[in-house]
């Protein structure tokens, strides 16, 4: 005998209509989850956000071919340049000597002549010289008081390789190249059969911050980067302001904007290598008179600078808040940190339709 469900009692009805209502809510998630997710990477200046996005691009898209590697040739060219150039005048700022006097009146020609346009290879015993005379070291010792690049000691201590006529920049070469993100650049990256997450980078300095509002619509989560490195240094814009003192007040707005109300926000503090090495002969005190842990203390140094964050997160108790330690040039670590990430991500948008 047929079995219509009019026929059933009033009960079964109504669950028959609940398990109807779940199934269609599944199958709108489903739709909706085949759809791109918006992520939006902010930080001030020098965070590491476009660094990120070269891992992403290695770690879920195409990598870096021979080919690719070889366009970022004259990228690390320009970045030494930029490195003596930086030295060479904070030597003059902070009056330090150099061991080999002769070195001033080179290196200063040297500096004239290319104006940024120096081809390392022919100059690779001047540049070797100068990086390894003693007060070049002491210099570069004291460099939370100038601007320059983090990766100038990566490629000054690989000349060798830098200058062989041969040379095709490895992958760590690639992800220490520092150029200014300026504008708005999207990148697709395809997670899943049918996820793709399409991470926006925008340009950190003060300058390119006035375009972010164009990119804020339709943002599910908010990667934020900040350098607990940089505690003890200052802008390129302002040397009146302490770099982590910047990025928190930038947080702290990026907390209050009603754009992302209903956006995840994800904290990468970034450059844990660099801060573990600097911590030990820069106390962190010095500069947060806050912090109360042992001199030389990484661990202790880590868990005050979240502190700071996770403070201004608190004020909003509905805003989803998830941190994590990163080293932007460590790709097991990146690939390790996004796998939560991404899950992060997936699971909020569950918790939207109350699947979770």
């Amino acid at each position: 005998m047929a079995f219509f469900p009019c026929c059933l009692d009033e009960e079964k009805k109504l669950s028959l209509r609940i398990s109807r209502e779940i199934d269609r809510e599944i199958e709108r998630w489903k739709k909706d989850n085949s759809k791109e997710y918006k992520l939006l990477l902010l930080g001030t200046g020098e965070a590491g956000k476009s660094t990120f996005i070269k891992q992403m691009r290695i770690i879920h898209g195409a990598g870096y071919s021979d080919k690719d590697r070889k366009e970022f040739a004259p990228l690390v060219s320009q970045n030494i340049w930029m490195a003596i150039t930086a030295m060479y005048n904070a030597m003059d700022k902070l009056q330090i000597p150099y061991v080999d006097s002769s070195l001033e009146s080179q290196v200063g020609e040297l500096l004239r002549v290319s104006d940024g346009a120096m081809v390392v290879g022919e100059h690779r015993s001047l540049i070797g010289r100068m990086w390894e005379d003693g007060g070049v070291q002491e210099c570069y010792a004291r460099r939370n008081e100038f601007q320059i690049s983090d990766s100038a000691k990566h490629y000054l201590n690989s000349l060798d390789r830098i200058c062989s006529p041969t040379y095709i920049p490895t992958v760590e070469d690639v992800l220490r190249v520092r150029v200014p993100t300026t504008g708005i650049i999207e990148y697709p990256f395809q997670m899943k059969k049918d996820v793709i997450f399409r991470m926006v980078d925008v340009g950190g300095q003060r300058t390119e911050r006035r375009k972010w509002i164009h990119c804020f619509e339709g943002v599910k989560a908010i990667i934020f980067l900040v350098a607990i490195s940089e505690y003890d240094q200052v802008l390129y814009e302002d040397w009146d302001q302490n770099r982590m003192a910047e990025s928190l007040a930038l947080f702290s707005n990026i907390m209050g904007y009603p754009f992302f109300a209903s956006s995840s926000i994800i904290l990468f503090l970034n450059k844990v290598d660099l801060f573990e090495e600097k911590i030990l002969h820069s106390h962190l005190a010095d500069y947060y008179p806050d912090f109360k842990g042992p001199q030389g203390d990484a661990k202790a140094g880590k868990e005050f600078i979240l502190e700071l964050f996770e403070s201004v997160a608190k004020m909003d108790s509905n805003k989803r808040f998830f941190h994590h330690f990163t080293c932007a040039t460590d790709t097991e670590n990146i690939k390790r940190v996004f796998n939560d990430v991404r899950e992060q991500v997936l699971e909020d948008n569950l918790r939207d339709y109350n699947l979770m």
